[in-house]
């Protein structure tokens, strides 16, 4: 056998199959994914939809918004289709190679059986060189030479049986291994051309791409929000730990974001000189005189005077300020999400003792009110009836009359129909059902609350420094329940379907409660923790109970030991066996031990009861243990959660916005959070999340607060008490045979915890 070698594809047809197979791995799921698809609107969807003027208006900007995607999706339609037509191309070109030169068979190719004469095969080659000769006018050239290589192989003797043996004519050949590229890349005449392209593609666009994704990306943080703008709500919050609601509006329009050195999507006007002044005339107490950086900077006053007039309805010059009062206010949401989370932050930071001053609770619930309003185009202040359509403040006065005063959708809701329509008369038939549409589709959200300590003996029992879990159940239906247009049958089967769903919460909650109170389990090794360090004087004590507990077990281990070693006992041992044993004085020093059956009894007594306990606590050792990890599974499935619930009429806002909430727990007798505000973003019917904070260091009765803050609609929130019963920590045995711990940590924790964050119920009726 020959050598082996290496060769380029002299023919191309290696690199056509290479080309073939890459572009085919890009080309079909390019085309799953990008191909355009006209999205068909569903009609249910449609006729629930709002079809008031500003409804309109707004989904022709949104279709506006995108001028040229006709034209990209063209352009995308015809990149597809030239890669298909390519890849068709590639795919006839590599069918149409030379197959049967490289199946070569000469009999076939004369039309001979193996084994023929030399008669036989100049015969055939005669007769068909006659019909396939290039002078003839059925000639094939490509043909004739197939069938002449085809002759001499089988007359010649020794390309004949080189054939036989090896399967081709010139004898056995090297074996070779093709490179999918053609031989071009390696000749010396373009050697250059090639090396410029590598050095074009590899040492300039990929450092350039990828460095240009890095300083983009660097600038930004989780949110998609600047960094710069971060440092920025990090510094004013801290600054002003009692934020106003108008201070936090005037942080948010200071934002990096709408500031042209740091963002190239910003358009700044000539016309700008004329009617932002114009506009600053109109709108009060803007504090446009503010000299703090970057509060009194240009871009800051512009944006200022555009979220004032967006939440007052103003209408602006429409090809020039309302196009920035869009994108201004679209990019409003993520920002106070970023807002909300720096001030959470300066309050964990507060509890850490690592910055002087704590945010209050109002600071952090300031920032949250921007999102409802921005979204809704209204002043907090303002009635909540101005989110439905066709209502303006001059209509609020058909709400009140002298026997109902309507403030909230709740109650409107909560109408007989024939009500309803009366306080809305001055809308016609078409407004109305509108109207209905948009009260009917908003949320109403049952909110229950349960608290546990999971980690502790009794979960029901809270003790002071214990992590609290509370798990709150939200369970979202639409307000077209509270119609009071309704029957009577479908309000009791409304009714009974809302008090079932919480009587069977409620109902398992307290059968759990009473099982955790009936099965009292031990904690697993891994789990137990110190909760109260024990003071000096109570040290003493424990230790002589320990030295009392160690003398009995090692008494007992001795008598185990005497006993099996001992021959049959005899029956005056039974007798004293019977015999009840002698009680331990209350020193804890251990009694004489009467004779070796006392000692077998205790000690197989004794034996017994620790193995039972053993295995219990391996048994609940295993179910903590399956707990905490479908606890952990249960929390990585959040986490990975989508941002979809409901779409939300606004209107007012240039996008589309879905139904997001906040969900907390604070004290607001002393103004303080207590856990991280959990941001829901998936609330489509029911959704369950844990808060976690430390109960307070001493004892009492503490009136606490779990607030649920909507982020889309005004007067959605909604806030249940919770009160929460904290008793004394049981001592911890001051030597643990794991936990050594020395005097001057147990001074230290001490002299920590001298100060309450909370403020019980009893010192508020004693202030």
């Amino acid at each position: 056998m020959g050598g082996q070698k290496f060769e380029y594809d002299e023919s191309g047809s290696t690199f056509f199959y290479f080309v073939l197979s890459f572009l085919a791995l890009i080309l079909v799921p390019a085309t799953f994914y990008y191909w355009p698809r006209k999205r068909k609107e569903d009609p249910a969807k449609l006729a629930e939809s709002c079809h008031c003027p500003n409804c309109m208006k707004k989904r022709v900007i949104i279709e506006q918004s995108q001028p040229y995607k006709t034209l990209k999706n063209a352009f995308i339609m015809l990149a597809i289709i030239s890669g298909w037509v390519l890849l068709g191309f590639l795919a006839m070109k590599v069918s149409q190679f030379d197959y049967e030169m490289s199946n070569f068979d000469p009999y076939d190719i004369l039309g001979l059986p193996p084994g023929a004469t030399q008669a036989e095969i100049k015969k055939s080659y005669r007769k068909q060189s006659l019909i396939l000769h290039p002078d003839k006018e059925t000639g094939d050239e490509k043909a004739f030479m197939r069938l002449t290589k085809a002759y001499q192989a089988l007359t010649d003797d020794e390309a004949r049986r080189n054939w036989e043996k090896y399967g081709n004519p010139d004898g056995p050949g090297a074996m070779s291994f093709g490179i999918a590229l053609p031989s071009w890349i390696v000749e010396k005449e373009n050697s250059v051309w090639v090396l410029g392209l590598y050095a074009l593609v590899f040492m300039v666009a990929l450092p350039t791409a990828v460095g240009t994704w890095w300083y983009r990306s660097i600038r930004f943080s989780g949110e998609q929000v600047l960094l710069d703008t971060t440092q920025m709500y990090f510094y004013f919050c801290h600054k002003t730990p009692s934020m106003p609601l108008k201070r936090a509006l005037m942080i948010l329009a200071a934002s990096c974001e709408f500031d042209k050195r740091h963002n190239s999507e910003i358009v700044e006007r000539i016309t700008d000189n004329e009617e932002v002044p114009m506009l600053l005339r109109e709108l009060p107490n803007l504090g446009e005189k503010n000299k703090e950086q970057p509060l009194c900077r240009p871009y800051s006053i512009k944006a200022r005077a555009l979220l004032h007039a967006h939440l007052s309805r103003m209408r602006l010059p429409e090809h020039t300020l309302e196009c920035d009062r869009r994108y201004v206010v679209s990019r409003c949401p993520d920002l106070v999400v970023e807002m909300v989370n720096c001030v959470n932050q300066l309050i964990a930071l507060a509890y850490a003792r690592r910055i002087p001053r704590l945010p209050t609770i109002e600071t952090i619930e300031n920032c949250m009110k921007l999102s409802p309003m921005i979204v809704q185009g209204l002043w907090e202040y303002k009635s909540p009836l101005l989110q439905l359509p066709y209502i303006t403040e001059d209509h609020l006065k058909h709400f009140t009359n002298r026997k109902k005063h309507i403030k909230s959708l709740l109650q409107l809701a909560q109408l007989s129909g024939e009500e309803r329509r009366q306080v809305l008369r001055f809308l016609n038939d078409q407004q109305y059902e509108d109207v209905m549409k948009v009260l009917g589709n908003m949320p109403y959200i049952h909110f229950q609350v349960n608290t546990e300590v999971i980690d502790d003996e009794n979960s029901t029992v809270v003790t002071a420094g214990a992590i609290v879990t509370v798990t709150v159940f939200l369970r979202r239906t639409n307000m077209k329940e509270l119609f009071g247009d309704t029957t009577i049958k479908e309000k009791e089967s409304i009714k009974e379907e809302v008090e079932g769903g919480d009587a069977a919460e409620k109902g398992e909650n307290d059968k759990n409660e009473k099982n955790d109170k009936k099965d009292v389990f031990k904690r697993p090794v891994w789990m137990k923790q110190a909760r109260k360090q024990v003071s000096k004087k109570s040290k003493k004590p424990a230790v002589k109970q320990q030295q009392a507990k160690a003398a009995q077990a090692a008494a007992a281990q001795t008598a185990a030991a005497q006993t099996a070693a001992a021959p049959a006992n005899t029956a005056n041992d039974v007798k004293k066996s019977k015999e009840p044993k002698k009680k331990n004085d209350e020193d804890g020093d251990a009694s004489d031990v009467g004779s070796s059956g006392d000692e077998c009894g205790s000690a197989s007594s004794a034996s017994e009861d620790e193995s039972r306990d053993k295995s219990s606590a391996a048994e609940d050792d295993d179910d903590q243990w399956d707990k905490f990890q479908k606890r952990i599974q249960k929390r990585e499935r959040l986490e990975g959660r989508s941002k979809s619930s409901h779409p939300v009429h606004c209107p007012y806002f240039p996008l589309e916005k879905q139904e997001f909430w906040w969900c907390y727990i604070c004290d607001r007798k002393s103004h303080t959070l207590l856990t991280a505000p959990a941001h829901v973003t998936a609330l489509v019917d029911s959704h369950e999340l844990q808060l976690r904070f430390t109960a307070p260091r001493w004892p009492g009765l503490y009136t606490l607060a779990c607030c649920l803050r909507s982020d889309s609609y005004i007067g959605m929130d909604q806030q249940q008490d919770m009160k929460l019963d904290v008793k004394e920590a049981a001592a911890v045995p001051a030597e643990h045979p794991q936990w050594d711990l020395s005097d001057s940590d147990t001074d230290n924790n001490d002299q920590g915890g001298n100060e309450s964050e909370f403020t019980t119920d009893d010192e508020v009726e004693e202030e």
